[in-house]
């Protein structure tokens, strides 16, 4: 029964990842096509600073691949964001 538990925690871990790395398409769909200022960028700052950790750690600490895969979909997401944001911003 545990090994059936914690089979079914991993799946929902990689769906999470799927699904949050889905969730910031919106915000990449204003910035990239409608060139739509929809992204705070202090808090994509600091959510890329710490995704960006984050993956770091999976690459150099941990020798977890789905960990790595999350994490790094995540903070390319925000660093896309961030960066769509930044350009957006200096190019008007």
């Amino acid at each position: 029964m545990k090994e059936i538990l914690l089979q079914l925690l991993i799946i929902a871990y990689g769906g999470v990842g799927i699904v949050g790395a889905i969730a910031y398409w919106p915000t990449i769909n204003d910035l990239w096509h409608h060139k739509k200022l929809s992204a705070n960028e202090t808090s994509y700052l600091l959510w890329t600073a710490t995704s960006g950790i984050a993956f770091l750690y999976s690459l150099f600490i941990l020798q977890d691949l789905l960990f790595r895969i999350v994490s790094g979909l995540n903070f390319v997401a925000c660093a896309v964001i961030l960066l769509l944001s930044v350009r957006l911003r200096f190019d008007k």
